[in-house]
């Protein structure tokens, strides 16, 4: 064992070692003073980062007799290197460097990455990690305390995790959209790798054992978050991928049952307005012989009718009159749709807010204003936006909208009325340009923190 006297480290030709900044406390290496080269077992190895900030990212099974403990990890990439194996093999290897502590004391060096499954060790130490104040008795075994797997449990490796990057996951079919490329953008700038992830492509292995997602015959492994953009058109198929991932332990930003309940709008206005939450009053009935006490319900017209599904303002028809209301509910009857019936807020003239809600917190806000002619807001239909100043109501009642469908990340569309804030709808997938446009602010930016804030602790989201 290490000897306290002469600072010297006395170790056998194998021990168990740590590497602190991969998030490896328990490994048990090889001491071999007849290779050069230091390796370590990885698998799944990818690279990302720009060129002058390269890193790769790889899997390691660190306990030989424990496969059910999978770490991902990342660090920079020094170089890559052709290596000649013991038995004569050349392969090129990633070298990085890190952290290596044996028996108390830590020092830097530089390790390759190779697949050790063949190897009784995970760990290969060779000389040019070696440090003067390592005796090797090659002869001896295992002197330095043992590492055991209860070292890879609960809090004792939380600290480490705020220095790891993350694999994140943007479920899209819109790779070149502004919000998707911010989300890319974001992530990057933080040193985490990022995949955009095409969600019809992908497809589903459904089993007990062990269920997997794959995306032209790749399998997508490893991922730490995904961030579902789930479009309207792809609900029920975007729900699935987003449970599948949630089957496979992946944290996702707003999950399936969150997305699912702001995309039925009648669910939502159900869940809503039990929770209190403030609303234009809202009627609902499938017999056509039931339109009269609807139109009551919502003291006349006009009013507002919408689809339960549709966004961006579509699927929102305006009566101006009780005959034309009963004359587009009859419309929509005889094509089997369902459809609420909602009070016109006539105070509001054209215009809503929507807050950009994250976590907890409203982070954005902005005023969006109907074009002459028009009394939807939304920007896809040529509103136009400015910057807002929200009220202490607005601000809890968007929080409280969001959290009571279970969004973690929504854009909650409210209007200002005497009577208090009345929340529109809440958007499950809001987008980023009009937003961070109008107000300078980098939400993306927000998005990726508050995944790290969940995933490597509240000190790694700033």
């Amino acid at each position: 064992m290490a000897d306290q006297q002469d600072n010297n480290i006395y170790v056998g030709w194998e021990e168990w070692v740590s590497l602190p900044d991969l998030d490896l406390p328990a490994i048990k290496a090889k001491i071999d003073t007849g290779a050069k080269t230091s390796a370590l077992h990885a698998t799944s190895i990818e690279y990302f980062g720009s060129e002058a900030r390269r890193k790769v990212r790889f899997g390691i099974q660190p306990l030989v007799d424990r496969p059910d403990i999978l770490i991902y990890c990342t660090a920079p990439l020094v170089d890559i290197r052709e290596i000649t194996s013991s038995n004569g093999e050349r392969e090129f290897r990633p070298v990085i460097e890190t952290k290596l502590n044996v028996g108390g004391q830590e020092w830097s060096i530089e390790v390759t990455l190779t697949n050790r499954d063949s190897m009784s060790s995970r760990m290969l130490l060779g000389r040019s990690a070696m440090t003067d104040k390592l005796i090797v008795q090659p002869s001896e075994n295992l002197l330095l305390p043992e590492l055991t797997a209860s070292q890879y449990d609960g809090q004792s490796r939380r600290k480490n995790r705020r220095q790891r990057s993350l694999k994140i996951g943007v479920l899209s079919r819109e790779p070149n959209s502004y919000t998707t490329k911010r989300l890319v953008e974001a992530a990057e700038e933080m040193d985490h790798m990022v995949e955009v992830i095409n969600t019809t492509r992908c497809y589903m292995n459904i089993t007990t054992a062990k269920p997997m997602i794959y995306a032209k015959g790749t399998p997508l492994e490893g991922f730490d978050a995904i961030i579902p953009r789930i479009g309207a058109s792809i609900t029920s198929y975007g729900l699935a991928v987003v449970r599948q991932f949630e089957s496979m332990g992946v944290y996702c930003l707003n999950g399936s049952n969150a997305i699912g309940s702001s995309r039925d709008k009648l669910y939502a206005h159900q869940l809503m307005a039990r929770a209190g939450v403030g609303m234009p009053v809202t009627g609902f009935a499938h017999s056509p012989h039931d339109t009269d006490d609807l139109i009551k319900f919502v003291n006349g017209a006009p009013l507002v009718l919408k689809l339960l599904e549709g966004t961006q303002g579509k699927g929102v028809v305006l009566a101006e009159t009780r005959k034309a209301a009963e004359s587009v509910v009859t419309a929509f009857r005889g094509l089997k749709a369902e459809l609420l019936v909602q009070e016109f807020v006539k105070e509001a003239e054209g215009s809503d807010i929507r807050c950009f809600v994250i976590g907890s917190k409203v982070v954005a806000a902005m005023r969006r204003q109907a074009p002459e002619g028009e009394f939807r807001s939304n920007l896809h239909r040529g509103g136009a936006a400015t910057r807002v100043r929200i009220t202490k109501e607005e601000r809890q009642t968007a929080i409280k909208a969001a959290r009571v469908l279970g969004l973690k990340v929504a854009g909650v569309d409210l209007l200002r009325t005497s009577s208090g804030p009345k929340v529109l709808e809440v958007n499950s997938s809001p987008g980023l340009e009009g937003i961070e446009k109008i107000t300078g602010k980098d939400i993306a930016g927000a998005i990726i923190q508050h995944v790290e804030g969940k995933l490597l602790g509240p000190n790694a989201a700033g």
